[in-house]
């Protein structure tokens, strides 16, 4: 029992008694004797209950984020060092532009092998041209002829593959095929983007060196987004398939793709939604509060937060009657951030205390025994 806590109620109780000639009584059918007079010093605020057969609308936490595949992790081709980076978080970039530079032993050996292959291919290409002419005038034997022609074919493979070793790296044909023609080797790796669209995150720094396959950077192509939206379990059957979410204050409209069927830590059902017009208003990774229609059932009724008294387990709100309050027990069927739906014996016109509820909780567990 937290008699503690009680004891500070009930202090705070008796220093309103005092100041206004005659206190908070609590009579055995759990009504609370308040005057009008009281109830303008204490500061009591009333809200009437109105009955409304329409959906409404509930506000949830939300995030916005990327769907699967949208995003690609630029990482280290090669072992090296990295020497320049060209982007930072957040910036936009086109297809192929340059996001940094990395310096490599490894890919000195690369174009090492890659001219080492070009020149024995050349090589092989010319002796196998020049044993077709000396079996044509019969000079060799077919078997010669075959071997070089053999020869050849491996050659234009191993060159193949130096080229595919290279391209794997990040560098482009083009460029692969100047350090042929030329015998010129690169003396860094310049990477690029493989698609239009941001730069979500950079860990790269200059100076750094990294391993084969390390993550550099990340990039997401900003086409379609979409919201992850915290859903209490208790009202994951409440939400539809094709469900319209709207978000306030901006002219954003997504529709619920899906419905998660596992609950969270925190007792919460991810559902997710397509962003499907003003994408561009909208940034990933951003927090937002979304809309979702609620419907409203028979009997339920809307009320803020603040009116609720909690007592264990249970949930009450305190009802204004002629000489002062009632304690009405209601069941909490929907909440989102300030605003609840509660069901319980309440009709349309009842005043319903919505501030200064913790003094009248006082009163009521102060005279009722509870804890």
């Amino acid at each position: 029992m937290n008699h503690p806590k009680r004891c500070s109620f009930m202090l705070c109780v008796l220093a309103y008694a005092c100041a206004f000639s005659g206190g908070l009584l609590a009579a055995p059918a759990s009504e609370i004797l308040v005057s009008d007079k009281q109830l303008r010093t204490i500061g009591i605020t009333l809200m009437p209950l109105t009955a409304s057969s329409e959906s409404g609308k509930a506000l949830y936490p939300a995030k916005v984020v990327l769907p699967v595949g949208s995003e690609f992790v630029v990482s280290a081709p090669v072992n090296g060092m990295i020497s320049q980076v060209l982007v930072e978080p957040g910036q936009a970039v086109k297809r192929g532009q340059l996001l940094l530079r990395i310096s490599s032993p490894e890919l000195a050996k690369l174009q090492l092998d890659l001219l080492q292959a070009a020149n024995r291919s050349r090589l092989a290409g010319r002796t196998a041209a020049r044993e077709d002419r000396l079996l044509k005038e019969g000079i060799i034997s077919e078997r010669r002829q075959q071997e070089a022609a053999s020869a050849r074919i491996d050659a234009a493979a191993t060159l193949s593959q130096a080229r595919a070793a290279l391209a794997f790296t990040g560098m482009s044909s083009p460029s692969i095929e100047r350090i042929i023609r030329t015998n010129k080797l690169e003396d860094s790796l310049t990477l690029v983007a493989h698609t239009t669209g941001v730069v979500m995150s950079v860990s790269a720094r200059p100076g750094q060196r990294v391993e084969s396959s390390s993550p550099l950077l990340s990039v997401a192509a900003l086409g379609d987004l979409w919201l992850d939206i915290q859903l209490p379990s208790a009202q994951a059957n409440s939400i539809s398939l094709q469900a319209k979410v709207t978000i306030p204050g901006r002219d954003v409209q997504a529709q619920v793709a899906s419905i998660g069927s596992v609950v969270g830590s925190a007792q919460t059902v991810t559902v997710r939604a397509r962003v499907l017009s003003k994408a561009s208003d909208l940034r990933a990774g951003e927090f937002i509060q979304v809309a979702l229609p609620v419907s409203q059932e028979a009997g339920s009724w809307s009320l803020p937060l603040a009116a609720l008294a909690r007592q264990g387990e249970s949930a009450y709100v305190f009802v204004r009657t002629a000489k002062g309050f009632t304690v009405r027990p209601v069941k909490i069927i929907a909440s989102a951030g300030q605003k609840i739906r509660a069901q319980g014996e309440l009709k349309a016109g009842d005043q319903v205390a919505v501030s200064s509820v913790v003094t009248l909780k006082a009163a009521w567990l102060g005279e009722s025994g509870g804890e």
